[in-house]
């Protein structure tokens, strides 16, 4: 399960999954390189990897690839997701704690996937930068270090 959880916190592939819900069909990949405005190999990289976890089906046609979505792993998450959507901590008449009472058949947001998806791409997106500026740090002691050494001798 966590590799499509993986999959989907790229925002690229977010962004391909929607062009591909919105045209309630086929799109080829010179479409979604128009709407995206980014490179065709990015693009095709990006259904590759949507293509091997199932989120995406291709139909060839001479040398040209049409895609189309196919939500059947997203639907998989949802219903993975349905008891974690009811968070009240309490108890029952009975004295059990209605935590788990999402088990009993909750509605997940037809959002849900993506809400996990922005969350973890966010949590990404947080680590990146911070190793980025840490990289930033690193280089300006790394330069600074032999002048501190010239004045130790």
């Amino acid at each position: 399960m966590a590799d499509i959880f993986d999959v989907l916190a790229d925002g690229t592939r977010r962004e391909i999954l929607r062009q591909l819900l919105e045209s309630r069909g086929e799109l080829a990949v010179g479409d979604l390189v128009t709407e995206l405005g980014i490179a065709q190999p990015t693009v095709s990289k990006h259904l590759k990897v949507l293509r091997d976890h199932g989120l995406v089906g291709v139909r060839e046609e001479g040398q040209h690839r049409y895609y189309h979505l196919d939500a059947s792993p997203l639907e998989e998450i949802e219903v993975w997701l349905e008891p974690f959507t009811d968070f009240t901590v309490g108890t029952d008449a009975d004295g059990a704690t209605t935590v788990y009472a999402a088990w009993a058949g909750a509605e997940v947001g037809d959002r849900i996937g993506r809400t996990v998806a922005d969350t973890a791409n966010a949590a990404r997106v947080a680590f990146e930068t911070a190793q980025e500026k840490l990289e930033g740090a690193r280089q300006r002691v790394t330069e600074k270090l032999p002048k501190l050494r010239g004045r130790e001798g």
